[in-house]
């Protein structure tokens, strides 16, 4: 008896139907014994044939978000879908109120200079627009209430994790203060960068809860696009 190739395949087009040796293009059976249809969900997923991440089962696949822009380069897994995937609808919810930031960078202060800049600097080449404490901050205003503005007029707060602000937030640091506004959002994006999800889920097990983007996985270039597909609408 002729295999139903739709669990491995799908049949969300004709021809997909049309060339299952069971179906024959007459629609898929259910297992309930009635007809089903396959929605298509926020992404599309592809097994790549090699030099791609892998995930979950060790197959090596590639997933493309519904905001990817066609033509886009941009290789995401499945697992960076949909974590990115509540984030993106609260950036459309979002989308008609004025005068927003689309990026609250949220960085270790020892970080300023060095990562954080880094991220900074390659977002805003890309048109995104970054609330950042070295430029955001006039001296002789109070930090923690412009960091409080900031985070208010910000589409999206990403958190870039380094082995700075593992040090640091164990203090109760600013940054620590910083996080504990942006955890109690869906939109929230950890980067983390020099460091692994092993070693955050030590100091933070709320925040290594929250999936998001690795420079281990991809160049800090990449991670910035990735970003700014994003929040741009």
């Amino acid at each position: 008896m002729a295999k139903c190739t739709a669990p491995r395949f799908g049949h969300r087009t004709a021809s997909g139907r049309a060339a299952c040796p069971a179906c024959g293009g007459g629609g898929y059976r259910g297992y309930g014994g009635g007809y089903a249809s396959y929605s298509s969900p926020s992404y599309t997923s592809s097994v790549s044939s090699g030099g791609g991440r892998s995930s979950g089962g060790g197959s090596n696949s590639s997933a493309r978000p519904r905001w990817s822009r066609a033509g886009s380069s941009l290789v995401y897994t499945p697992a960076e879908v949909r974590a990115l995937t509540p984030v993106r609808e609260n950036v459309e919810k979002r989308a008609s109120l004025p005068d927003l930031r689309d990026v609250f960078l949220c960085h270790a202060w020892d970080d300023r200079q060095g990562a954080a800049k880094e991220l900074h600097d390659l977002l805003e080449l890309r048109g995104v627009s970054v609330w950042f404490s070295e430029k955001d901050v006039a001296l002789g205003t109070s930090l923690l209430r412009e960091i409080d503005k900031g985070l208010a007029k910000s589409r999206v707060g990403i958190v870039l994790v380094t082995p700075a602000l593992l040090r640091r937030l164990p203090q109760e640091s600013i940054a620590d203060k910083e996080l504990s506004v942006l955890l109690a959002r869906e939109q929230l994006v950890p980067i983390v960068h020099d460091t692994t999800y092993e070693a955050l889920r030590e100091v933070s097990p709320m925040l290594a809860s929250r999936s998001g983007l690795s420079t281990i996985e991809e160049p800090m270039a990449n991670v910035a696009a990735k970003l700014a597909e994003l929040v741009t609408i």
